[in-house]
């Protein structure tokens, strides 16, 4: 669990996503809300789940609804993909399994690293999007966050997971793993998803959404 103590707690919500990076980001901002985050680890009976669908969108539902069928909670999902121009689109839905099935984050770097070497720099085009499903007992809401940004041509920067070291977005001058957990929050793909769906919640839940920090 990943408790707010600045708050009286209004609301239970669980992540429904085994990767603790991207909890870590999401919890960055929702821990301005009156919420007790719980992720997967709370719940062992439920398994990787089965992303089947055929755009981000249906894959964030499918494991928002997953989560909230075994846990009778109000379950966040997300998914992500990096698209890039040269390679049409690709990774796209299959971004984190690019160099397989059990890749680590490295290989899918590698991966595309390899795929780019011949990409001259104004080619290099890419957008990282994010789709974040909301499901509870009556509600199902979708929201999107899109960045364009350009994929360098070597790794930069330390912090960040899966293809942050080289996804460059121009207007910071850096990759976002050149960028802290607060910058990269205020400009990323998953930073912008999460401040659109807390808009959507806002106007459904406003005793629990009643202030939004700008962060897109």
């Amino acid at each position: 669990m990943i408790k707010n103590s600045n708050f009286p707690i209004e609301m239970e919500l669980v992540l429904a996503t085994h990767n603790k990076d991207k909890c870590a980001e999401m919890a960055a901002i929702l821990g301005e809300y009156p919420i007790d985050l719980f992720t997967l680890e709370r719940f062992p009976e439920i398994g990787e789940i089965i992303e089947d669908g055929n755009s981000l969108q249906e894959n964030a539902l499918i494991k928002a609804r997953a989560v909230f069928k075994q846990t009778h909670l109000p379950s966040w999902g997300d998914d992500t993909g990096l698209e890039v121009d040269a390679l049409g689109g690709e990774p796209g839905i299959y971004s984190a399994r690019y160099a397989g099935e059990s890749c680590s984050y490295s290989d899918n770097v590698n991966k595309l690293i390899k795929n780019m070497q011949l990409i001259p720099e104004k080619q290099r085009t890419a957008q990282f999007k994010t789709a974040i499903a909301y499901v509870s007992e009556n509600m199902e809401l979708v929201s999107e966050g899109v960045v364009e940004g350009l994929i360098a041509t070597m790794p930069k920067g330390v912090g960040g997971f899966g293809y942050d070291p080289v996804f460059y977005v121009p207007e910071k001058g850096k990759t976002y793993s050149e960028m802290n957990m607060k910058e990269k929050n205020q400009v990323s793909h998953r930073g912008k998803a999460i401040n659109n769906m807390i808009i959507l919640l806002q106007a459904r839940l406003p005793h629990i959404f009643h202030q939004m920090e700008d962060i897109a």
